[in-house]
């Protein structure tokens, strides 16, 4: 590959990956939101043994809407961004389960087929935060980096 096709195939992936990052940032928000403005709806994921409800809805959309600034405005800080919020999918991964197991319906998640595709779309979100943002790709040059041999 030349060098001209090589920038032409980095530039392009480094456009694909700000949408995509810009994307994430944008469900991430209106779901924050959303927490305040349909409330109710977000029951349904809050699993029945965790304490005060309206409080982790409230909290978990302020820490939404606070990720999605994040993905767009701390540039200098995008792969520990990025970590940031594979981590948070990965903590109320809980709530989604719960929704699956107590069978009950909110976002149009009205049977256990719907549910369980949720489930399956979330190790997706982990992802998608991992790599738009650079994290997987910082984490595994820098693994690569001290993982020679040295003498």
């Amino acid at each position: 590959m030349t060098e001209t096709a090589l920038d032409e195939t980095v530039a392009r992936d480094s456009v694909v990956r700000t949408l995509a990052r810009w994307l994430l940032a944008v469900g991430l928000g209106f779901a924050g939101i959303n927490h305040f403005t349909n409330a109710t709806a977000f029951n349904a994921q809050v699993p029945p043994w965790m304490p005060w409800p309206e409080a982790v809805i409230a909290v978990s959309g302020v820490i939404e809407v606070a990720l999605a600034l994040a993905l767009v405005l701390l540039t200098r800080f995008r792969t520990q961004v990025g970590w940031v919020v594979a981590a948070f999918f990965v903590v109320i991964f809980p709530g989604n389960i719960s929704q699956f197991v107590t069978q009950t319906s909110a976002f149009g998640l009205d049977s256990d087929l719907a549910r369980g595709i949720r489930l399956l779309f979330q190790p997706v979100l982990v992802v998608w935060a991992l790599w738009c943002t650079g994290a997987w790709q910082s984490w595994r040059r820098h693994r690569a980096q001290h993982s020679r041999p040295t003498g």
